[in-house]
Parts: structure tokens; sequence; C-alpha cells
């Protein structure tokens, strides 16, 4: 580990918070609802494509995902789709947006000992207004010294991220779930990539494992992040 980290990134859905979860309840509620159209796996698939189709239009969150269910309903059942079915996708897309924030554990702990020895940064994508709501919620706020919601993390996002608070990606480190959001674009832009996988996943941010990468470790939660800096002496 290099001497001089300034800034640790965090990633905000299933890294310090739980997120994906209710995405897939949702699901499940969706194929309940359309079970006399299609089964469960061909609903998925096309939902999958349809979130994959409308990624540029409408963006990673909530309100995305419903539209992305009204449309994939109105595919399935060739326009028959009763407007009961689409009243109930809407009012459970609500439900998504106005859910309790859960904190993923250890998250409170870390980010609390971290904000006093670095700088940290919320970098995170999805719906502007769900995402602030949110940080809000979680108590986390004060911790930031910076908040990024972005459209899509790439390499550029992090240069330009870890070079607004600090001397850049070489200083920094990124914190997150997601290799294919998360680390592997932090990697590329020259800071450190810390893995720490969630038990769901969404299937398009899946991504290769940069094994052999010196800058690249995964970890089993956020409490081994203090450990990992502490022992660094970083």
């Amino acid at each position: 580990m290099p001497k001089g980290l300034q800034i640790i990134g965090f990633d905000a859905d299933d890294t310090l918070w739980q997120n994906e979860s209710f995405f897939r309840l949702t699901q499940e509620r969706f194929a309940e609802l359309l079970a006399d159209y299609t089964d469960r796996d061909h609903l998925h698939t096309r939902l999958l494509e349809a979130e994959r189709r409308n990624l540029g239009q409408y963006g990673f969150g909530i309100k995305g995902f419903m539209l992305s269910m009204i449309e994939t309903a109105i595919e399935v059942t060739d326009q028959t789709v009763p407007a009961s079915v689409i009243a109930e996708l809407l009012a459970a897309g609500q439900d998504m947006l106005a859910h309790p924030v859960h904190l993923l554990p250890h998250a409170q702990e870390a980010v609390r000992s971290l904000a006093e020895t670095h700088k940290l940064v919320l970098i995170t994508k999805g719906d502007l207004l769900d995402q602030e709501r949110k940080l809000a919620q979680s108590g986390l706020g004060a911790f930031f010294d910076g908040v990024e919601i972005v459209s899509h993390k790439t390499t550029a996002t992090y240069q330009s991220a870890f070079t607004k608070y600090g001397d850049g990606p070489e200083y920094a480190m990124m914190i997150g779930n997601s290799l294919k959001s998360d680390v592997i674009p932090a990697l590329e832009a020259g800071a450190w990539g810390i893995y720490i996988p969630h038990g769901l996943t969404w299937e398009l941010e899946h991504a290769e494992t940069p094994t052999g990468h010196s800058r690249y470790r995964e970890l089993p939660d956020l409490g081994e992040v203090v450990t990992l800096l502490q022992a660094a002496g970083l």
C-alpha cells in the first residue's frame, strides 16, 4: 500500500445501505402480476433486455426500473396488460422510493472512523432525488467532504472526482460492491479499488475480477477497510 492516501471514495447502494434486495422483491411481485401471460424466467430476460436498452435514456435507479417494467408488461401481453397491473407497478415503484434506509453492517462505524483520517467522497450513480434522500436518511452525510451523483461511473469520473478533492487518483481509493462500476474504472484511473461483495448484484454490474492487479483488494465487509488501512499505516 502506498503512503499518502488522501481520499477514500464510497459507493452508496449495496455498499453503505441495502438496495438490490428491494428491486428483487419488486421483481417477484412483477412476476406474480404477469404469471398469466408468461413464465418467470422469460419475463426476467425481457425485463433485463428492456433495462439494458433504456439505460441511455432513463439512467440508473428506481424510476428507470419502473418504466422498464411497464414497457416489458406491455410487450409480453401484446399490449393487453390491464390498467390495474400498471397501477400496481407504479405503486410498487413509489413504495421503493419511500423505503427507509437500512445501513449495511459496519457502514456507520467505518465511515465515522475513516472520516477522522481521510477525505471521504460519496460517488454514486442513480436518480438524483432518490440518492439525496437516502444519503440524508442514512445519517452519514456529515462525514463526507463531497458528494458526486453521476449518470455513469467511468475512468474519467474517478479521475475528475479524485482530482477535485485531492491530488488525483494516485492518492485515492474507491470502495464498492460493483466490480464493473466501482472497482475496475477506479483502477484504470490509477486509484486503489476495494471490492466488497454484496449477496445480491444486478446482472448488468457483473464483470471479471481484476485478479493480479497490484491495487486491487477484496474484503468481506466495511469493517475490514479500517483494519487494512491501520495495518498499512495509512
